[in-house]
């Protein structure tokens, strides 16, 4: 009697290995920095009009690069991340946030190919990774070592 009962658990679940939500009609890609703010936030303008900010964070490799032949470590790189934000509310917060300050971002990925007909100097003509503010908070504030909870 028990043994019935198991095969039917056992099936169901080995049968349902994936969501049987519908699949979203877009894919996306997500990156995630923890890091500091490298300026404060700056105020822009498309040209349509529209009003969006601009910031850099800078991130270290991590773990940092073996040692070399001498035995010393090279000291380690950081990567600078250039993020758009066009979300008013998050515009808003963005004016307070200052550099130095040990920001969490999460922000939507996308690469763009470069335009075969522009000249090779230009950014047009050259691969672009954009990252679109998805999110941020605040860990630690350029001047103290205090934590941040929203």
């Amino acid at each position: 009697m028990f043994s019935v009962a198991r095969r039917t658990v056992t099936s169901r679940t080995s049968t349902r290995a994936f969501s049987s939500t519908p699949s979203r009609a877009y894919d996306l890609a997500k990156l995630t920095l923890i890091g500091r703010m490298g300026k404060d936030p700056e105020q822009r303008t498309t040209q349509s009009g529209n009003e969006y900010y601009h910031y850099t964070v800078a991130t270290e490799n991590f773990p940092p690069p073996p040692l070399n032949a001498e035995g010393k470590r090279p000291p380690a790189t950081v990567t600078w991340h250039s993020v758009l934000s066009f979300s008013p509310n998050a515009n808003n917060f963005l004016k307070n946030v200052k550099k130095g300050s040990r920001v969490f971002v999460e922000a939507n990925y996308e690469v763009r190919d470069p335009d075969p007909h522009a000249d090779s100097s230009t950014a047009q003509g050259q691969r672009q990774i954009f990252l679109r503010h998805e999110n941020i908070r605040i860990l630690n504030t350029a001047h103290s070592e205090k934590t941040h909870e929203e």
